[in-house]
């Protein structure tokens, strides 16, 4: 057995613990959009009336959004790697999958990405939006439904994203 797939069957483990299990598949609903959504509404009504920051983010959330989708599609289907589930009858799948294919990892890389690019709009959001990322990452290990690297991979392709969109949109920077 690979490392990757050993890692795997060990996280998944995890999940024969129903509050653990629980808390995955909630991080991973959560992670399907509904938290970025609600993320999104909450910096526009946080902003006010006044003020157009919260738009701003939003819509460069938003966008960044639509090209993390495109891009993890199309890496889906060059790639078709069998989810771990389908590879191992070791490994149970504890939640039902989006799609077919594992790498990469769409929910880690829309919340890397997500969570980059708000920060560089709201830094102050790190102790919420940090946590949640890692926790979707995790959750999609611990559910079966994702190798280690398919997440590690839609980690660093999702940073590479953020880091991109924020290159291109003026006025805006991780660095303050």
């Amino acid at each position: 057995m690979g490392r990757d797939a050993g890692w795997c069957l060990r996280a998944n483990r995890w999940g024969e613990w129903s509050g653990v299990r629980r808390f995955f598949a909630l991080v991973s609903r959560l992670g399907d959009g509904v938290f970025w959504y609600v993320l999104m509404a909450a910096l526009i009504v946080a902003d006010g009336l006044d003020g157009l920051d919260g738009l701003a983010a939003s819509a460069h959330l938003a966008g960044t959004g639509a090209i993390a989708l495109i891009l993890y599609k199309a890496l889906k289907r060059w790639t078709r790697r069998p989810r771990p589930f389908a590879s191992d009858v070791r490994i149970r799948a504890w939640i039902a999958p989006l799609d077919e294919f594992s790498f990469p990892s769409g929910h880690t890389l829309h919340a890397v990405a997500f969570t980059v690019v708000a920060l560089a709009h709201y830094p102050a959001l790190a102790p919420l939006l940090i946590p949640f990322a890692a926790c979707v990452a995790a959750s999609r290990v611990v559910l079966g439904l994702h190798y280690p690297s398919d997440v590690l991979a839609a980690t660093v392709i999702g940073s590479a994203l953020a880091g991109l969109s924020i290159w291109l949109v003026p006025g805006v920077s991780l660095l303050g």
